[in-house]
């Protein structure tokens, strides 16, 4: 086990186009998004905070360009998204409607102060960005579906979107920058 938390072979890259962490594991020369089997999420986070998290990762805001913009999602995925797995869970088997109810409750724990859509992101987001408090990163037009993308750069820095709906699930987005 790493300092990392991840199992031996495995390493945390940080990729420079989606400005987030990944996992590569040196020997087998695989990547990915998600979590490697045997990993201590609780250790993992803890380090991506630390070494990867937004205070650490582009200070001076590079990669920031002109004409993108930095948001934020948190992710509830359903039966009927494009990809119904994630890295909470293998199978999702809830409906759209169940998806937008759970969606509607975050959402006003969000509103009413109570946590920040980021802190949230981390445990209930079925997008791997969750390790980064939903963080995606910046992103110009053309990047993201376009429902997403359209209310993504509607939205002023610090402003957070009802609930928008693609074929990935139901969203809340917070334009970071």
């Amino acid at each position: 086990m790493s300092d990392a938390g991840l199992p031996a072979g495995w390493e945390v890259r940080h990729s420079n186009s989606k400005n987030l962490p990944y996992f590569f594991h040196a020997a087998t020369k695989e990547s990915r998004w998600e979590y490697p089997n045997g990993t201590d999420t609780d250790t993992l986070r803890a380090y991506i905070d630390q070494h990867h998290g937004t205070a650490a990762v582009r200070p001076d805001g590079r990669g920031a360009k002109e004409g993108k913009i930095r948001a934020a999602h948190l992710l509830v995925k359903h039966k009927d998204s494009r990809r119904p797995s994630s890295w909470r869970q293998e199978e999702i088997t809830r409906t759209k409607e169940e998806a937008v109810s759970l969606l509607e409750g975050y959402e006003q724990r969000i509103r009413s102060g109570e946590i920040t859509l980021g802190d949230l992101a981390v445990t209930e987001s079925d997008c791997s960005s969750a390790r980064k408090k939903g963080d995606l990163g910046f992103f110009g037009p053309g990047e993201m579906q376009k429902e997403f993308e359209d209310v993504a750069f509607s939205l002023k820095p610090g402003e957070i979107s009802q609930i928008v709906e693609t074929a990935s699930g139901a969203h809340l987005i917070q334009r970071l920058e």
